[in-house]
């Protein structure tokens, strides 16, 4: 049989996707979408939540202009409840539901080599790679930041690494029952609600797989002021799974938090010294935010240098980005997650 009757034989499929505030990116992913190499047409479902630009006009025109596109009103903003909805929206006999992210593109075999790895593995969601992709210095700081273990730790699908089972996958595509047996996504978790997603998978006997091959393009906030906002609340989400599955805690989560307090009380005690004439207690307190400083700089080397090499301008805003995202995330995980927060995020 050849490679062409064998992949006519692939199930049927549905792409998901939560989009709000997307429309510098919003038409370039569709397309990517649709121009898929998968044997059956894709189904591709927008949950569009209110946005402050043309999102919901763009995702309207692609609609009528492809006819392969349901746009769907998701009033909170909500991802696990726009996600959901694209689950009870899949089509009958749709069996492979497969999200992406506005920012995201997906190369043209994307969607079949992910079907193919999930059939071949056994597995009920399979996972690649997130390839953040800037354009200006700041964002490709950011980009080569979040692709090296000094920036977001060592996860797989940040840094890479090789095809085998997964504590998680990022995006994710996925078996319709799986999914449908635990109940889709948790709209409690407004952020990590794929990581808590992946933890209910496992803890019912599902297989979840990386595969290296699967890359998905992805572009990281412009600025450092919304990286830190970014962060902030990625960190007091995390704090919020594992303060209901303590058993999820890890050096990889309780490093930044750990780092944030130990500088703050260094930081006080060498001010503390220093108004006290205290020389050594000013020494003390300052050995740990130098160390911390030293320890940045070299791994923002190390990302810079890696190939392909960054370019200068991006290079020098690396320290500074490294810097914001483990204060600000640490800083967001001891704050804990606010009603504010929950309902902004949410709404």
């Amino acid at each position: 049989m050849s490679e062409r009757d064998e992949s006519s034989n692939l199930p049927r499929a549905t792409v998901v996707a939560v989009v709000r505030d997307e429309e510098p990116y919003l038409e370039s992913m569709v397309r990517s979408v649709l121009g898929q190499d998968y044997p059956h047409p894709l189904h591709l479902v927008l949950a569009v939540g209110p946005s402050k630009d043309r999102t919901r006009e763009i995702a309207d025109k692609l609609a009528v202009e492809t006819g392969r596109v349901t746009v769907v009103d998701n009033p909170t903003g909500s991802k696990p409840l726009g996600l959901n909805a694209g689950l009870a929206l899949m089509p009958e006999g749709h069996t492979i539901f497969v999200r992406v992210d506005g920012h995201t593109v997906v190369e043209p075999t994307y969607v079949r080599r992910a079907v193919e790895a999930l059939l071949a593995s056994g597995a009920d969601g399979v996972g690649g790679q997130m390839l953040p992709v800037g354009d200006t210095p700041t964002q490709r700081a950011v980009a080569r930041a979040m692709s090296h273990p000094a920036g977001l730790g060592a996860a797989s699908f940040h840094t890479g690494g090789e095809a085998g089972p997964a504590e998680t996958v990022y995006l994710g595509t996925f078996r319709r029952e799986a999914l449908e047996r635990v109940g889709g996504y948790s709209p409690i978790y407004v952020r990590a609600q794929d990581w808590e997603l992946c933890l209910r998978l496992r803890t019912s006997g599902s297989l979840l797989w990386f595969d290296p091959s699967l890359v998905v393009d992805y572009k990281p906030r412009r600025t450092l002021r919304e990286v830190a906002k970014q962060f902030w609340r990625t960190g007091m989400w995390r704090r919020e799974v594992i303060r209901n599955n303590p058993d999820t805690a890890s050096i990889r989560y309780l490093a930044p938090p750990t780092v944030v307090v130990v500088l703050g009380v260094s930081v006080a005690a060498a001010v503390v010294g220093a108004f006290a004439g205290l020389t050594g207690l000013v020494v003390a307190g300052l050995v740990p935010p130098v160390a911390y400083a030293l320890g940045v700089c070299v791994a923002s080397v190390h990302a810079a240098t890696r190939s392909p090499r960054l370019d200068a301008a991006a290079a020098l805003r690396l320290p500074a980005t490294i810097a914001v995202m483990h204060m600000a995330w640490g800083a967001g995980f001891l704050r804990g997650l606010t009603e504010r927060v929950r309902v902004d995020d949410g709404s």
